[in-house]
């Protein structure tokens, strides 16, 4: 019984054909926490597939948790970002469930950068991590700590869904 189990569980896994970028038409969500200096909160992004090794997308996040010593408005805390990527994984022949993903953006605080690995588990769920930082920042003199809300550099990690 056991070897029965064991031969249809290693059947089942055969067919998992998942893959972390399949290309034009791809279709990812993130949801995660973001952390930076001063505040953590979450974080959403969605990316569609223009090509083998670009994407598109917009992104969301929101301060939840501020330190005491900043009082942010709302929109210190929010930021909206178009994003633009670049899927690398495939070119630098990864296993095909992980990807690795440069990318540029431009959000309501800076113009940027953001590298991030997501490895999906099965076909439409997987782990993200992603690093932001600015290159350029639309305010640049004298920012105040609720101003620099999303406008340094920050970490977030999280769940990846493909659809």
């Amino acid at each position: 019984m056991k070897r029965i189990i064991l031969i249809a569980c290693l059947f089942c896994a055969t067919l998992v054909s998942a893959q972390a970028y399949e290309g034009r038409g791809d279709q990812k969500v993130q949801i995660g926490a973001s952390f930076q200096d001063g505040a953590t909160g979450i974080i959403g992004t969605y990316d569609y597939g223009l090509g083998d090794n670009f994407s598109i997308g917009l992104g969301a996040a929101y301060a939840l948790g501020t330190d005491d010593l900043i009082d942010p408005d709302f929109d210190e805390r929010a930021m909206l970002a178009l994003r633009f990527n670049a899927p690398i994984g495939n070119v630098l022949n990864i296993d095909p469930m992980f990807d690795l993903y440069p990318g540029l953006a431009f959000t309501t605080k800076h113009f940027g950068g953001h590298v991030g690995a997501r490895y999906f588990f099965t076909d439409g769920f997987g782990l993200y991590t992603e690093a932001a930082f600015p290159f350029a920042k639309y305010k640049t003199e004298d920012l105040t700590p609720e101003e620099s809300l999303y406008n340094q550099f920050n970490i977030s990690i999280g769940t990846s869904f493909n659809f």
